[in-house]
């Protein structure tokens, strides 16, 4: 028996118990139903259509930070022959998601977008956003290789790397969102609604004809 049906009888066991206890005055409340093992995603709900609206606005970023967030996610993750991380909508889950997280939270995302544009005015005079997809890629490309030790030349740390972290931040953002999408979930990584391990084959034999080894 796997997990999904281990669930199943579960709530069947308590509702045939709940059957056969003596009917009381008061309505009863009935149990929640099992939680669901899939994402939303795996289940087929496209998230992208409710962010997909023409009055879309983002509940905690502003409108600099949105834009600068597309731009990052479509460098992130371009689109190939399949569509990216800009047509997922990236932005929009994560401003979502931001929206409820903690005030920590909320301010180590703005602070990694500070940075990226800190270090674009420092280099090219201008916010990140407006610089030219040839400087985008230039910039992203430094803050993607730690310039202290590297576990690939086995040389030691010797100080921290404040615009690695800051971009490996947003990038785990960004891939969290896309590949948690319809999107990055069907088309980018093939997933067909199969379960990974298959369904659970019961025994085959005949009832009685179970030989003891």
């Amino acid at each position: 028996m796997n997990r999904r049906d281990m669930i199943r009888a579960s709530v069947l066991t308590g509702a045939v118990a709940a059957a056969l206890r003596p009917t009381l005055a008061a309505p009863q409340t009935p149990a929640p139903p099992p939680p669901s093992e899939l994402t939303p995603a795996q289940l087929g709900v496209d998230a992208s259509n409710e962010f997909n609206v023409p009055d879309w606005r983002p509940l905690f970023l502003d409108d600099h930070q949105n834009e600068t967030l597309i731009i990052l996610s479509d460098l992130i993750i371009p689109a190939t022959d399949t569509p990216g991380a800009k047509e997922a909508l990236a932005n929009r889950y994560i401003d979502l998601v931001l929206s409820a997280e903690t005030s920590e939270v909320k301010g180590s995302f703005l602070n990694s977008l500070a940075y990226l544009d800190g270090e674009s005015m420092r280099r090219f005079k201008a916010a990140f956003r407006y610089l030219s997809r040839d400087d985008q890629d230039d910039l992203l490309h430094e803050l993607a290789y730690p310039s202290s030790g590297s576990e690939w030349t086995g040389e030691p740390d010797t100080k921290p790397d404040p615009g690695h972290a800051h971009f490996e931040a947003l990038k785990e953002r960004i891939m969290t969102a896309y590949y948690t999408s319809q999107i990055g979930l069907t088309k980018e990584l093939g997933w067909d609604g199969n379960y990974t391990h298959g369904h659970y084959q019961g025994c085959e034999h005949p009832e009685g004809d179970h030989k003891q080894s």
